[in-house]
């Protein structure tokens, strides 16, 4: 089943694909190693401020703070 998930690092955040595995039992669903290693690859990207490369694993979005008087 794909999914989106949402990587959040300091004023970052990327959406990105992944594939959740279901089986019957176990832990299920839980994500291929292949996708944790790239959803850590995402966040290290992020956290190094690196947005060329987080943005070729999804889209990237800078966060920016609203103040409400």
């Amino acid at each position: 089943m794909r999914r989106i998930k949402l990587v959040r690092e300091g004023r970052y955040a990327a959406e990105v694909a992944v594939e959740l595995i279901e089986e019957a039992g176990g832990w299920a669903p839980y994500l291929s190693a292949e996708d944790a290693l790239r959803l850590d690859a995402v966040r290290k990207a992020l956290r190094d401020g690196d947005l060329a490369a987080a943005a070729r694993h999804g889209r990237v979005y800078e966060l920016t703070p609203v103040s409400i008087p």
